[in-house]
């Protein structure tokens, strides 16, 4: 009885790459997932903040809603006020914070001119930005 070499099948050699396209998709999709997740992680933190005297308080408002409807009317936060009052109120929001925007909101029927106006009274109180509210085209 000989003892001699038994004959195997050599396989395949070894790979010497390396296939990366799976790593490419992982990559591709923890790319994704971070845009869409860094903004919202940006805007949570959330922190308890120490009070201070002297410091302007967070009950100004951010914006304020002026509706004009069809017969001419201003309405400001959904109340009706006179072309004085208006105009006081106004003043009085842009010395609490002159950042505050005003949302716009008139009706089709009203005259170009009458929305000009109420954006001229706006300009005189001090407050510089103005946003127009509109519906979504159907």
């Amino acid at each position: 009885m000989a003892f001699g070499r038994l004959e195997r099948a050599q396989g395949d050699p070894p790979m010497s790459e390396i296939n990366v396209t799976p790593l490419v998709d992982v990559m591709l999709v923890l790319v994704v997932i971070f845009i869409i997740t860094a903004p919202l992680l940006a805007s949570s933190i959330r922190l308890d903040l120490p009070r201070a005297v002297g410091t302007q308080g967070g009950d100004a408002p951010r914006f304020l809603s002026v509706v004009v409807d069809k017969a001419g009317q201003v309405f400001l936060d959904d109340r009706p006020v006179q072309p004085a009052q208006f105009a006081a109120r106004l003043a009085a929001a842009a010395k609490q914070n002159p950042d505050t925007e005003i949302q716009l909101r008139a009706d089709q029927g009203v005259p170009y001119g009458k929305v000009v106006e109420v954006m001229g009274l706006v300009h005189q109180a001090g407050l510089s930005r103005i946003g127009f509210v509109a519906e979504p085209a159907r």
